[in-house]
């Protein structure tokens, strides 16, 4: 059984993206000893680098570099984004998260991306269901479910309570009351998902998913309010995992992400155990009690391809 979503949307809201507010994020959580100056003879009352700071050391004016923060100068040279990234220590991602916010902010805020693709294709759609026993999602940009079997939605135990139409990862993460318990590196799936939504903020700030799902965690969840003002943008990568499940146990499971061809807004990621293993065998259970009771049946799920409207 594939486990195919409809659309929905909710009311927009603040993204709070742009390069002057990562300017000014990523300034505060730098120190002075971390930027290659002298470590302070007593206490600052500005929290990381002074804006003074930044801009002696990437070799700038002051002002050119309060215009930067304000929103007020928005054609950074090269030479200038490159030396701020110097200073701010960021590493290659970071880097060219801040190069697509400068490009974004000279293009006169217009994102470059295309509307996000809530179609998914009938061969993908094959997958989940032949793959199996391995857990099978296809996720959207904001980590939005829009299809998986079984198998992924019991691993992710409490996921099948959320609305066919709202079922989402990052949702699962800080608002289902499961999470914490199931997933054993929650703190880093927690900043996993924010930054994979800091990253399109940076690139397509005013895009109506980001902000459903940015409006709806911020008042809900603390923690994720709390993380969004990091404007970190380094997403977890791939590796294993360990899940602990009320059914089965203490499974550990490897997998991969990678993004589908034609479809790049859409990532297609698969759960994996060592055969004849422990793991292997309690994998083989979370997909064994499968039911038809979560969605729609594989037939339907097969058919059209079309997840954003009626069929799929």
């Amino acid at each position: 059984m594939v486990h195919v979503v409809k659309d929905e949307q909710g009311p927009p809201a603040d993204t709070g993206s742009g390069l002057g507010a990562y300017l000014r994020a990523r300034r505060t959580r730098i120190t002075p000893e971390q930027a290659g100056l002298a470590a302070p003879s007593g206490p600052r009352r500005t929290p990381g680098l002074r804006r003074e700071e930044v801009a002696t050391l990437a070799g700038i004016s002051i002002d050119y570099y309060v215009r930067l923060e304000r929103g007020k100068e928005t054609h950074p040279s090269v030479s200038v984004v490159e030396a701020l990234a110097r200073v701010l220590c960021l590493d290659e991602q970071e880097q060219r998260h801040l190069r697509d916010l400068a490009a974004l902010a000279q293009a006169g805020g217009v994102a470059p991306e295309p509307s996000p693709a809530r179609e998914v294709r009938p061969g993908v759609l094959l997958l989940p269901e032949q793959l199996r026993p391995n857990p099978v999602f296809v996720l959207g940009r904001t980590l939005d479910v829009l299809a998986c079997n079984a198998g992924a939605l019991r691993l992710f135990a409490g996921l099948d309570s959320q609305p066919p139409g709202r079922r989402s990862l990052v949702r699962y993460v800080f608002l289902h009351p499961l999470a914490r318990e199931v997933l054993d590196d929650w703190d880093e799936q927690a900043r996993s998902c924010v930054a994979r939504l800091r990253k399109l903020a940076g690139i397509d700030p005013d895009a109506a998913d980001l902000a459903e799902v940015v409006g709806e965690l911020m008042p809900k969840s603390p923690e994720f309010a709390e993380l969004w003002d990091r404007f970190e943008v380094r997403p977890h990568v791939q590796g294993y995992r360990l899940f602990h499940h009320p059914d089965v146990g203490d499974v550990r499971l490897g997998w991969e992400s990678m993004p589908l061809d034609d479809s790049p807004l859409q990532r297609f990621v698969v759960f994996f155990a060592e055969p004849d293993s422990p793991d292997h065998a309690k994998m083989l259970l979370l997909d064994e009690s499968h039911g038809e009771s979560h969605g729609e049946s594989h037939d339907e799920a097969r058919l059209g391809g079309r997840v954003g409207g009626a069929q799929a």
